[in-house]
C-alpha cells in the first residue's frame, strides 16, 4: 500500500483531510452514526480531486503469509492516510492502540483518530505517527 510520497506532500494532504473533515461536522454536526460521516467524509475528499478507498482490507502478514483475519481500514486517502471514523461518547486507548496497528500493518506512516461525536470536530481529531 502507499505511494511514495514526501514528509511535505504527506502534510499538505494531510491538511486538506482535516479541512474536509471541519467541513463535514460543520454541516452535519454530532449525533449520526459513523457511516455517515464516512461516505461524507469520502465525496468530500473525492469533491477535492483525492482518491479515497473505503473500508480496505488489511491483512495480517504470518510467516510468510497474507491472513485475512477480517481488518478493515475505513479509508484510505492517497494511499498513505489512513482514517478511522468513530461515533462514540470518547475516544479510549483501545481505538488508539487500533489506528497504531493499522499503521503498522499497513506500513504507512500518518493517520487520523477522528471522533465525529463531538461539539467541535478539532476535539474529535487525534492525529498519529508511524515513524514520520
Amino acid at each position: 500500500m502507499g505511494a511514495m510520497m514526501t514528509r511535505q506532500a504527506i502534510e499538505a494532504l494531510a491538511a486538506v483531510v482535516v479541512d474536509a473533515m471541519i467541513k463535514v461536522h460543520r454541516a452535519l454536526g454530532p449525533g449520526l452514526l459513523e457511516s455517515a460521516y464516512q461516505a461524507c467524509l469520502a465525496h468530500e475528499l473525492r469533491q477535492r480531486g483525492l482518491r479515497v478507498e473505503c473500508e480496505v482490507a488489511l491483512p495480517v502478514r504470518y510467516d510468510g503469509l497474507d491472513i485475512d483475519a477480517g481488518y478493515r481500514i475505513d479509508m484510505l486517502v492517497e494511499g498513505v492516510i489512513l482514517i478511522e471514523n468513530k461515533a462514540v461518547q470518547a475516544i479510549l486507548p483501545i481505538h488508539e492502540a487500533q489506528l497504531l496497528t493499522y499503521l503498522k500493518l499497513s506500513g504507512q506512516k500518518l493517520g487520523f483518530l477522528v471522533n465525529w461525536n463531538v461539539p467541535l470536530i478539532r476535539d474529535g481529531i487525534k492525529r498519529m505517527v508511524n515513524h514520520l
